[in-house]
């Protein structure tokens, strides 16, 4: 896992802790280090962002330090694993979950905007099998006219009129 991947992972996980039910943003993590800090070091938002988008790929001593306080973790933790690296003995599809999980959290910072589908996507993340529900979800959309009905059925004020997408080709 990337360094940048971690600090995201954190502010998720931290914010969650603090009961926001969503990742903490760069600027809320700033305020809480300077608040809990009692005036032993900062990080600005802007070296933040530039660590999670990888445009600094290393942290200063003095700040990690600073984040694994703050975070409660070993400063070890907070550097790029080596390429294939595990913490534990765990089957390829446990990785799989895991690597799935991350990106649905990335994918909930991404649209926080869209409090609807940012918290779909992190009660997604945070089923212990969300690998089953993303296949789950394949079989719906694949049966016609099941998409509707559940809505109907299940979130009916949140009814809209189905648009279709064009089939985009699979590419890797």
């Amino acid at each position: 896992m990337k360094l940048s991947d971690k600090i995201r992972y954190l502010r998720e996980v931290e914010g969650n802790l603090r009961g926001l039910n969503r990742a903490m943003t760069q600027q809320e993590l700033v305020r809480a280090i300077q608040a809990e800090g009692n005036g032993k070091g900062t990080i600005s938002q802007s070296y933040l962002s530039q660590i999670e988008s990888g445009a600094r790929p290393h942290l200063t001593n003095t700040t990690r330090l600073l984040l694994a306080k703050f975070f409660q973790v070993h400063p070890g933790y907070l550097v790029d694993d080596p390429e294939g690296y595990h913490a534990e003995l765990i089957s390829d599809l446990r990785t799989t979950e895991d690597k799935l999980d991350l990106w649905l959290i990335a994918g909930a910072e991404r649209f926080r905007r869209d409090p609807g589908l940012c918290q779909a996507l992190l009660t997604l993340a945070n089923h212990a099998d969300s690998r089953r529900c993303l296949l789950l979800m394949e079989a719906v959309l694949k049966t016609p006219s099941l998409v509707d009905r559940l809505f109907q059925v299940l979130k009916p004020e949140t009814i809209q009129p189905a648009r279709k997408k064009l089939a985009r080709p699979h590419t890797k």
